[in-house]
């Protein structure tokens, strides 16, 4: 369809040019006269964008720029003038003009000016319609998806949170596992009853045992009051296993009992307690591969996968960027403000190794540190800006910028991603990125983390 443009000009001959120029290019004109001819125009049908001559018989175009906003006219206004300067060109802009043009203008700057302009408003505008519809019924605890993949998995757990059926979610660091589990529990009849969450790779071995189970007074020492297990305290409701193939044999016998007899007793203890509790688990890795590796108990798989949902990764659903992107504004309290459409497509071709999370962290940080109402391509991460891709071999590289980068720069967001996907552990995090420990802890300590 095409767009309309609104050319207001009292010059005959520069009507004329504007026309034959626009027209070329494939738009349709409206042309005015004087600024009443102009507003009359709005009013008849509103134009996609405005071309305004500042000097015209009353009302002149600053006072149809300030009349069209007052009445909610949100489409883009370029300002023309023959009388330039700073302070008109400045009060221009806080009328609400998207761009400000001084006579004679070279046409081809004009398209670009038109171009441009219009790519920001249907952008605004599509930012605008997802965070209207945030709140829809794909919007499920918390999880903001259009995409087909992840609207199947939210479908998935409509269908199994009314369940007491065991489920495991598999997904990738940062693909909202924790959010589905708080959602399979809001969704169940369990829904007035705790959730308890346990990270089982962040805790060795002894502690984690005591987290899941408790223990009794005197069971080791420095237990001076006996102290119940997750298990106990989401009695009634759901406790959600996460990271559950890092945990030990050893303790993989006393969750299996867990599941099958629905009894166990605290360090320590003699007495067995009983727990009503649905058991919800998530996973980054291959669980197959550890059975085969025999690390991983397969009785214990087939208990805990009766119901397998996979987390697909951001990079496998990027229409469901910039509902994201709108979501992330609001939640930081920059609802109002924009992002460029070359900026954006950034956010959309970066392949966010950390999913959501990522996402998330990387807004919130450009809006702390980015100033204006339009967040631009220069406000966001190096990395993001650098146009990372994956081949099929899934090897990760870079196409440098024309603009070029700041390696310092890329280097130190990518220890710091590295740690926080590690969650803090250093010999993790230099895995990761291919790195010694050593090597890794000298760069921290030449970045001050």
């Amino acid at each position: 369809m095409k767009r309309t443009v609104l050319i207001a000009d009292d010059e005959k001959n520069m009507r004329w040019v504007l026309k034959q120029a626009l027209e070329a290019e494939g738009y349709e004109t409206v042309e005015a006269a004087d600024g009443k001819e102009a507003l009359s125009a709005v009013s008849e049908q509103e134009p996609d964008i405005a071309v305004l001559d500042h000097k015209m018989p009353a009302p002149d175009g600053m006072e149809v720029l300030r009349r069209i906003r007052a009445k909610g006219h949100r489409f883009p206004v370029i300002m023309l003038t023959a009388h330039g300067n700073v302070q008109t060109a400045v009060e221009a802009m806080k009328a609400g003009a998207s761009e400000y043009l001084t006579k004679p203008f070279d046409l081809d700057e004009l398209k670009l000016v038109i171009e441009k302009a219009l790519k920001t408003s249907e952008l605004a505008a599509e930012v605008e319609r997802l965070r209207e519809e945030i709140d829809q019924d794909w919007d499920l605890g918390g999880i903001v998806a259009t995409d087909p993949k992840m609207l199947g998995v939210l479908e998935s757990v409509r269908k199994v949170a009314p369940t007491n059926a065991t489920v495991m979610l598999y997904g990738e660091s940062g693909t909202g596992k924790e959010l589905a589990a708080r959602a399979l529990h809001r969704l169940s009849e369990r829904a007035a009853k705790p959730f308890v969450t346990v990270s089982a790779g962040a805790l060795p071995e002894t502690l984690l045992e005591s987290e899941l189970f408790g223990y009794e007074k005197g069971a080791f020492t420095g237990a001076m009051n006996a102290k119940p297990g997750r298990f106990e305290m989401a009695n009634g409701g759901t406790i959600f296993l996460d990271e559950i193939g890092d945990i030990t044999p050893a303790v993989q016998v006393k969750l299996l009992r867990v599941l099958q007899e629905r009894t166990f007793e605290r360090l320590g203890g003699t007495r067995s307690i009983e727990v009503d509790v649905r058991v919800v688990s998530a996973t980054n890795r291959d669980l197959q591969q550890l059975i085969a590796d025999g690390t991983f108990r397969e009785d214990l798989y087939y208990r805990l996968n009766v119901v397998p949902i996979t987390m697909p990764p951001l990079r496998k659903r990027p229409e469901d960027i910039p509902l994201l992107v709108a979501h992330f504004l609001t939640k930081f309290g920059a609802a109002g403000r924009t992002i460029s459409s070359e900026a954006m497509q950034a956010l959309v071709d970066y392949q966010w190794p950390g999913n959501v999370r990522e996402l998330e962290n990387t807004i919130e940080r450009t809006v702390i540190l980015s100033h204006g109402d339009e967040i631009g391509l220069d406000d966001l991460p190096a990395e993001v800006r650098a146009g990372v891709s994956v081949t099929d071999a899934g090897s990760r590289c870079f196409v440098l910028p024309e603009t070029g980068l700041d390696l310092e720069e890329i280097e130190l967001d990518f220890v710091r991603q590295a740690l926080d996907r590690a969650g803090g552990s250093v010999p993790k995090a230099a895995k990761l990125i291919g790195l010694t420990t050593k090597t890794l802890e000298a760069r921290m300590q030449r970045f001050g983390l």
